[in-house]
């Protein structure tokens, strides 16, 4: 990945101690990010708008592979969670592999396209690999006057089409199971699997609205392990995060920029968790954690899609 110009930082001193490999642990749904900077006709043969993002139906069977052969395409490691441990491999640099990522794949191209991108990324991935469905994929289909998928000055429009496919077939016991499998597991000492679901309305709190309040609230139910109290983060978009703990109830002001700066918002949410990840595996105090999140969903949102330049400027 080739850096795109300078990029905006927050120095921070810290002092990290050395980390072993697989010390950080995901597991999600892997998926081929396909990107193009495509034309109008192909997303109106498709019915797709711009600024948009859905699931793949029967009529967009063929897109993916048309997105291929018609147009130029870069192909990145994604998914909500990959691209969480993704970022954090990129923010700690070294050792590689640092991280261990789980998840399904198909036996086919997409799926050795997507082994090969995580490698690159330093990313220790063990995908669980089957033939009933293909390789997940998301394409991202890119409007405009840009000339490169990952790489311009001005704000891209963007129509996403996810097929998770092989992504929903994951087998437990065929994987997770594994002696060799579960080994990498119990060697992790931070482990994070995204969530979809909106919290607020499945625990009932539909009775306020106040970001803080759910904080709260959130980090008042019930827990298993009472040993670790829990840390609660909520992110907001341009808007102040919002970490609740056992003591009190924090906003931490997110890094300013320009609007004209922004070129893609999609990825920042996976690449702020993967700044905080990056800093939680050094044991680095909560603050820190949150600055580093900050910092990573800075420099992503600068960039198409969740890619990032060759090295970070944080200290």
């Amino acid at each position: 990945m080739a850096a795109d110009g300078p990029q905006p930082a927050k120095k921070i001193k810290l002092q990290h101690n050395t980390l072993r490999q697989n010390v950080l642990f995901g597991m999600g749904n892997p998926l081929l990010d396909i990107c193009a900077v495509v034309d109008k006709d192909f997303l109106d043969k498709y019915g797709l708008k711009t600024n948009d993002q859905i699931l793949a139906d029967e009529k967009h069977e063929e897109l993916f592979d048309e997105l291929v052969k018609k147009f130029r395409v870069e192909y990145h490691a994604g998914g909500s969670t990959q691209n969480s441990v993704k970022v954090a491999q990129w923010m700690i640099q070294q050792p590689h592999k640092v991280v261990t990522f789980f998840g399904c794949i198909g036996k086919d191209k997409f799926g050795d396209i997507l082994k090969k991108k995580a490698e690159e990324a330093h990313v220790d991935a063990h995908y669980y690999e089957q033939n009933e469905q293909p390789t997940g994929t998301c394409a991202a289909c890119i409007t405009g006057d840009n000339r490169s998928a990952t790489s311009f000055k001005k704000a891209s429009l963007r129509s996403l089409v996810a097929k998770l496919a092989a992504a929903n077939c994951y087998k437990k016991d065929r994987h997770l199971d594994q002696k060799e499998n579960w080994q990498l597991v119990e060697k992790a000492k931070v482990y994070y699997i995204a969530e979809a679901a909106t919290f607020a309305r499945e625990q009932g709190f539909e009775q306020t609205e106040d970001i803080k309040e759910i904080a709260k609230k959130t980090r008042g139910l019930p827990k298993v392990n009472e040993k670790r109290q829990r840390i609660v983060v909520f992110t907001q978009g341009k808007e102040d995060t919002i970490v609740a703990t056992v003591d009190n109830v924090t906003a931490y002001p997110v890094l300013e920029i320009k609007q004209d700066e922004i070129v893609d918002t999609n990825g920042a949410g996976d690449a702020f968790v993967g700044g905080f990840l990056s800093q939680l595996v050094y044991d680095h105090p909560l603050e820190k954690c949150i600055q580093a999140g900050h910092y990573a969903a800075n420099v992503i949102i600068r960039r198409s899609g969740c890619t990032f330049p060759e090295a970070p400027d944080f200290h």
